[in-house]
């Protein structure tokens, strides 16, 4: 008996619909129960499970968060942080990565192709602690040439969930 369509072909994951729906369900509801996952999903609740399983394996789950509302405790002030590097040697990305990703209030951080190299998501407790962290990491020897400051002044949306259509757009990519 096949538990899961789901193959692994070229170092990538092929799913099928139902994998997609548990996808889609664990990401709306990560503290969902494993018999209302299988009743959405339409399998009974161990082949589910397995498959559940088999997605966490594969690294496609990464893990289960709880998505906090910090306004409600506390305010705090969100930037996002343009950042281009005096030179483009690998160790300078890596140097500039660790060096970031070190600091708790680096909530994101991207890599990205075009006229800079990096865009940081940075939550501190007011500007002035955001001033006090680019101050240190300015007078840190981790190559910062230029940065722009965006403050966010207004959030719309989160992270969300992953639209699983991307995963079915891969099956027909070829």
């Amino acid at each position: 008996m096949t538990i899961c369509n789901s193959k692994i072909t070229g170092g990538r994951m092929k799913l099928d619909a139902i994998d997609l729906r548990i996808l889609d369900a664990v990401q709306k509801d990560g503290r969902i129960t494993k018999l209302k996952l299988a009743e959405l999903v339409g399998l009974s609740p161990t082949p589910c499970w397995l498959r559940l399983r088999k997605l966490e394996q594969a690294g496609i789950i990464q893990g289960y968060h709880a998505r906090l509302a910090p306004r409600k405790v506390a305010p705090f002030t969100a930037v996002i942080l343009s950042v281009t590097l005096e030179s483009h040697r690998q160790a300078d990305f890596d140097r500039f990565e660790t060096a970031l990703l070190s600091c708790p209030e680096v909530v994101s951080l991207w890599s990205v192709g075009g006229g800079v190299d990096y865009f940081v998501k940075i939550i501190a407790r007011d500007i002035q602690a955001y001033q006090a962290l680019v101050d240190r990491l300015l007078a840190s020897p981790i190559g910062i040439d230029r940065y722009y400051t965006y403050v966010v002044t207004k959030t719309l949306r989160e992270e969300g969930p992953v639209p699983t259509e991307i995963f079915t757009a891969a099956k027909t990519e070829k």
